[in-house]
């Protein structure tokens, strides 16, 4: 995608009312659940195919979870009712069209400059402005425009991932700040630096389960959920560990003698989940911390069928100690929804370090 997408406030897009003048600290905290996001849109186009794009872009349903869950749950919201509460929510999406001559249209179209709209009017690789705080603290805001439909129709599936990547990596950031504003577990990352020359940031209260060579196992059991992270590594020998059978396999091992419901009780080990045809067992290029990674997301089960649930797994090599990890994050959690449970598990997993890593802190 071209520079446009991050960097249009260098050309002169800004908010009519003055951005950038506020003192942040000022400004109350932004509100909302994780996950919510207010749209402010035309009624007509909500409905139309440019609702259909962004639901699609924005409320995709997330893989590898046990029951359907989105990626954000959209609240729309009319233009013209878009009030001063409505301004503080957290993830605020603001969407229009030059050739909509609505009465909404024009209220949103009132929040830019007249030099904005002509410089949109005039070049069609605009299509999208991001800002932060604008009216409350922590709050991230997206405009998308463009002069028709036909054109911001095309720029939202050209740039899907993108605009997804910009309020997932906001709710991250929220998540990471709370996780890590309480107390942490820093004993933790001292034992794994010394002990097996790697680290990892774990949130207040989890407990250490488990530590051997080859084998670091954390738990945190509350009345909601059972959250569990894991370190395993091995010695480097093929490229073929990066292949998602190859990882099932890896994983199957780990788990089948080191992860059980009931330690006394053999046949209450771990596995993989492969027998849903509809949430597959999925694994992708990942860029872990600037290296090459593959990220697994699947469901797992007990052998006896009496627990199961989510989990996220990557894969990575620490090249100076010829080393392969596998560290993944499992959750149980019966009836509840998981995905901001996931999201933890994915904000708590890029804190790991690799021993270049460690040297280099």
């Amino acid at each position: 995608m071209k520079n446009t997408f991050i960097q249009i406030l260098l050309i002169g897009l800004l908010w009519s009312c003055g951005y950038g003048e506020k003192e942040t600290a000022l400004l109350q905290k932004a509100s909302g659940k994780p996950g919510e996001m207010i749209v402010v849109i035309d009624s007509t186009q909500w409905n139309g195919e440019v609702g259909n794009a962004i639901r699609k872009t924005f409320q995709a349903e997330i893989g590898g979870l046990p029951r359907q869950e989105y990626m954000f749950k959209l609240n729309r919201v009319e233009p013209t009712k878009f009030n001063s509460v409505l301004k503080t929510v957290k993830n605020l999406l603001f969407v229009v069209t030059l050739d909509n001559k609505s009465s909404a249209s024009k209220v949103i179209k009132s929040y830019f400059t007249k030099s904005s709209l002509d410089q949109i009017r005039n070049n069609d690789e605009l299509f999208v402005f991001t800002a932060k705080d604008e009216f409350a603290r922590g709050q991230n805001i997206m405009y998308l425009f463009a002069n028709s439909e036909g054109q911001l129709l095309s720029k939202i599936h050209e740039n899907r991932e993108r605009l997804q990547d910009y309020f997932n990596n906001s709710e991250k950031e929220r998540l990471k700040s709370g996780l890590f504003k309480a107390r942490e577990q820093s004993n933790f990352s001292d034992l794994l630096a010394k002990d097996h020359q790697c680290s990892i940031r774990i949130p207040f209260g989890y407990k250490l389960v488990l530590n051997e060579e080859g084998f670091i196992w954390f738990r945190q059991i509350n009345d909601e959920s059972d959250k569990d992270i894991f370190i395993s590594y091995k010695p480097y020998y093929s490229e073929k560990v990066f292949l998602n059978d190859q990882i099932i396999a890896n994983r199957d091992s780990i788990a089948k003698t080191q992860l059980f419901e009931d330690p006394d009780r053999p046949d209450t080990f771990i596995k993989t989940e492969t027998a849903v045809p509809y949430i597959p067992v999925v694994s992708k290029e990942y860029n872990f911390n600037n290296k090459y990674a593959q990220e697994t997301r699947g469901l797992w089960k007990t052998n006896n069928l009496s627990m199961g649930g989510p989990f996220l797994g990557y894969t990575l090599v620490d090249e100076d100690l010829n080393r392969v990890y596998y560290i993944e994050g499992f959750i149980y959690s019966p009836g509840k929804n998981q995905r901001e449970f996931m999201r933890e598990m994915e904000v708590i997993l890029n804190t790991f370090k690799v021993s270049s890593e460690l040297q280099n802190k």
